[in-house]
């Protein structure tokens, strides 16, 4: 079978070594596959799901907070901001997460000198989370 290596590393470690059948990765301008024989490709991508299938076909999705990834002689190699599996998700954690994420976005609407992008970043990645864990 044919098969791409993939390497997903994240600023606190390698969080996936191994060959693939295929990779899906949320791209700023929409989802993009990546298979055996892909041309080279450099691109950036977005909070979203990471989705991994094996050799066996298993398709597995992992949570992402965007980063960049480069495709070269059938290797891939994933920057990611985060890299999380369903099991990694404290869901309470993310919960949490998007309701103070939302107290900021309406605070900052009164506000102007609360940043606004981080707020709503994080609703995004919180969202995320629990999409994956649910």
């Amino acid at each position: 079978m044919k098969e791409l290596k993939v390497e997903i590393v994240t600023p606190a470690k390698i969080a996936f070594e191994g060959n693939v059948k295929s990779i899906t990765i949320p791209g700023t301008k929409g989802n993009f596959q990546v298979l055996f024989n892909h041309a080279p490709l450099m691109s950036s991508f977005e909070v979203g799901f990471i989705k991994i299938e094996n050799e066996t076909k298993n398709k597995t999705n992992y949570a992402t907070s965007g980063g960049t990834v480069e495709v070269l002689n059938n290797k891939v190699i994933v920057l990611a901001e985060s890299f999380e599996s369903k099991e990694d998700i404290d869901l309470q954690r993310a919960e949490e997460a998007r309701e103070r994420a939302k107290k900021r976005i309406k605070k900052e609407s009164n506000e102007s000198d609360i940043d606004t992008f981080r707020a709503e970043f994080a609703l995004k990645r919180a969202i995320n989370r629990i999409k994956l864990r649910k």
